[in-house]
């Protein structure tokens, strides 16, 4: 049995710890079930996972950085290529891993060995504010090779690579304009023009002949 201070309590009988336990309000937490005698703490069970998943984070830590990435290169590169395989060192730079450059001579590239290592330092120049080289670049046999290692976050620049998540998006009925309240349209009566009143409503004659005769004052 380990007390919460790491202290051993001797070899206790199953029935003790759990009692032991509730008296002082912690977990009993088996830690080695395969020893003999197994092996139980008295801890914060809560706590105690806390303890477990940053010990995990810390490894997965060190795992990325002992990772190794390889980029290679030519003395006759296209600059659209080495644009490319720049970007992809950033990527695993940005990830904790380091990253080998390797670059190889063939054929008549052997004469002119200095053109290959001006491409390797232009290469480390421009990834300065991602890595530092381990070593200067060196030739072995008929390659290049120098190995980059990540620097720290702090002082490592953010990955232009990756696009910055977009702010979160309002609801819809947030972005729409307040409605305004439109009465409902009601019916407008139309005046029409009144009709003048006919002959025949008045009670002449529609086809009256006379209506147009002058008639003196003497007649």
């Amino acid at each position: 049995m380990i007390a919460e201070d790491q202290k051993q309590l001797g070899i206790l009988s199953l029935s003790e710890a759990i009692n032991l336990a509730r008296a002082r309000g912690v977990d009993l937490v088996e830690v080695a079930p395969n020893a003999n005698p197994p092996v139980c703490r008295l801890v914060d069970f809560g706590k105690y996972r806390y303890e477990l998943a940053k010990r995990e984070k810390e490894s997965k830590k060190h795992q990325h950085a002992n990772r190794v990435k390889e980029i290679q290169l030519s003395s006759q590169i296209d600059p659209h290529d080495f644009k490319v395989k720049l970007n992809h060192a950033i990527d695993f730079l940005c990830e904790e891993t380091k990253v080998k450059i390797t670059l190889r001579f063939r054929g008549r590239e052997n004469i002119h060995k200095e053109f290959g290592f001006q491409q390797v330092r232009q290469f480390i120049d421009d990834l300065k504010p991602y890595a530092h080289p381990d070593s200067e670049p060196k030739l072995i046999g008929k390659n290049i090779t120098v190995m980059l290692s990540p620097l720290p976050r702090s002082k490592r620049a953010r990955n232009p690579n990756q696009v910055d998540q977009p702010a979160a998006a309002s609801s819809p009925a947030a972005e729409r304009p307040p409605q305004q309240h439109i009465e409902p349209l009601r019916p407008v009566p139309v005046q029409r023009p009144e009709a003048e009143p006919s002959a025949a409503s008045q009670g002449g004659f529609v086809n009256n002949p006379f209506s147009q005769l002058q008639v003196g004052e003497n007649a």
